[in-house]
């Protein structure tokens, strides 16, 4: 079997030629056939002049260059689109993820069948208010909303059968959910192995604590992608419907209330001057307008076209 190793970076220049010797290592000693494709994701640090270095020592060696930082999700994107192996393999660039748990993640898909592998960092070396509790409490929430049981969606070593990253859409921010993309797309059989995290050893990290917060926000869209995302007048529209009908019917019961009064000699105040009678009729112009909302989600829907989400400037080996 092929193996595909795709490797994101930004400002990883001091690292890559350490890495680079580290995969190789690892590859020779197992007898790998293999590619290793870095995507840079628009540094500023001559990380590109690296990798164009490595490509002529090394013909595996492969790189693809934005022409500026477009994310974490789009450079996997680039990089599942060329990759060529039975096996695929995402890890970061910053040699906090071993090379050395390649082989046992290979035979997990290899020999084990797994349509996906998720490495799970149970040591960590970050920082424990700005990493390590954020991590767990989105992890918590992660598992609770997806239904998909990892102790580590943040991990960068992954390893994929082809045919999954192939049959995934990795858009936005959504590189943290990557397995819960895979079971969505029907790829049911995904596992879990602690692997081995290590202290930064050049330059700093490139994400705050500003990841988990978009990682919620994140969470929120794919649940809602998951179950609402090829279907969403079912969500608007029932909703929709529901306030309209709750605002109707409480007009309804406001006019009728005031008809009887009338009839029975009651002064009352006019119907305009009570105030759930405007709420009622705010509740039905909201009503109405998510219902269109669920009309213009299906019409966006089926006339959409897959829009370019980043520019490759240049590549090499590819």
């Amino acid at each position: 079997m092929n193996l595909s190793i795709i490797i994101p970076l930004l400002n990883e220049k001091e690292s890559l030629p350490e890495l680079h010797q580290w995969i190789l290592k690892v590859m020779h000693e197992n007898n790998y056939s293999y590619e290793i494709i870095f995507i840079d994701d628009g540094s500023t640090d001559h990380s590109w002049e690296t990798i164009q270095e490595l490509s002529q020592k090394d013909a595996n060696v492969k790189g693809i260059k934005f022409f500026r930082n477009y994310g974490k999700s789009q450079a996997l994107h680039a990089g599942f689109a060329k990759a060529k192996g039975d096996i695929v393999i995402t890890m970061d660039a910053d040699l906090q993820d071993s090379p050395e748990e390649i082989p046992q993640l290979f035979n997990m898909i290899a020999q084990e069948n797994y349509d996906l592998v998720s490495g799970w960092k149970k040591k960590r070396y970050d920082h424990v208010v700005t990493k390590n509790l954020p991590s767990k409490l989105f992890n918590w929430a992660a598992r609770k909303t997806s239904g998909v049981y990892l102790n580590d969606f943040n991990c960068g070593l992954k390893a994929y059968k082809n045919l999954v990253i192939k049959n995934i859409e990795v858009s936005g921010e959504m590189h943290r959910y990557i397995p819960v993309l895979a079971k969505n797309a029907g790829f049911s059989k995904i596992g879990e192995k602690v692997v081995k995290h290590q202290a930064r050893k050049y330059g700093e990290s490139k994400f705050g604590i500003d990841r988990f917060i978009n990682g919620f926000l994140d969470l929120i869209t794919i649940w809602f992608i998951s179950k609402y995302g090829k279907r969403p007048m079912h969500f608007f529209g029932a909703l929709g419907v529901i306030m309209f009908v709750l605002g109707f019917l409480s007009t309804g019961f406001i006019i009728l209330f005031k008809m009887i009064k009338l009839y029975s000699g009651f002064h009352t105040i006019l119907v305009t001057q009570n105030p759930l009678f405007y709420i009622a009729i705010t509740s039905m112009i909201i009503g109405s307008q998510l219902f269109v909302a669920g009309f213009l989600g299906e019409i966006i829907l089926r006339t959409k076209n897959n829009e370019e989400r980043y520019k490759i400037a240049t590549e090499v080996n590819l």
